[in-house]
């Protein structure tokens, strides 16, 4: 049962196909003061079947592993991205690695961030770091210098 003047959790979709990524990306995310209720899906074509089945009740934000298999992330973000009914979902990029020109595209495609996948500790503040960006700027997309979050920034 819900108290009365509890915020209402943030709901959060991971898109991966690691299983201990989910594990320690759901671990993180339980350790952050923000209320989060976290879904996953372990590849792009449930990804997308999850969003086409719930249109009415979309997560607040949707972190998305560039490498699964079936259907990239880039595969992904593009396909959510030419639909109306997504355009608004704000879809951060959570994968190893990055090249300028990825990220380019990324961004035009219309990701919002990219978060390197860490270890643990770096992992919970890159968290904490995109999800107050998010709710701060009320989940605007950002400018392209902003894109990848860096704790050297920070």
């Amino acid at each position: 049962m819900k108290k009365k003047n509890q915020p209402v959790p943030l709901e959060v979709l991971l898109a991966d196909d690691d299983r201990d990524d989910r594990y320690f990306f759901e671990k993180a995310l339980a350790a952050l003061p923000v209320p989060t209720h976290l879904t996953t899906v372990m590849d792009g074509e449930k990804l997308l079947a999850f969003l086409s089945e719930n249109v009415k009740k979309l997560p607040d934000v949707l972190f998305l592993d560039l490498n699964m298999p079936r259907k990239s992330g880039a595969e992904c973000l593009a396909e959510i991205k030419r639909h109306k009914k997504f355009e608004k979902l704000p879809v951060i990029i959570y994968s190893t690695s990055l090249h300028e020109e990825v990220a380019d595209m990324l961004y035009k495609t219309g990701a919002h961030y990219f978060v390197h996948k860490a270890d643990f500790p770096e992992l919970k503040k890159n968290l904490a770091r995109v999800l107050a960006l998010l709710t701060d700027t009320k989940f605007a997309k950002p400018a392209r210098k902003e894109f990848v979050i860096n704790l050297v920034d920070a």
